[in-house]
């Protein structure tokens, strides 16, 4: 998920080079959903294997 939303934001860099404002930024928009949903699923896995961790052993 990371990988995309590193794609979307160099796909917005382009596009905003190249002049094309309103494209740049709904790419730009979704890099940045894309980039907080994935650090939202390491935090949550991060809190989940630390918690299983200490129950298994």
């Amino acid at each position: 998920m990371l990988k995309w939303a590193i794609i979307f934001a160099v796909i917005a860099l382009v596009l905003g080079a190249l002049g094309f404002g309103g494209l740049a930024g709904a790419a730009m928009g979704i890099a940045k959903i894309l980039f907080w949903l994935a650090v939202i699923i390491a935090v949550a896995l991060l809190v989940l294997g630390l918690t299983v961790y200490r129950k298994v052993t």
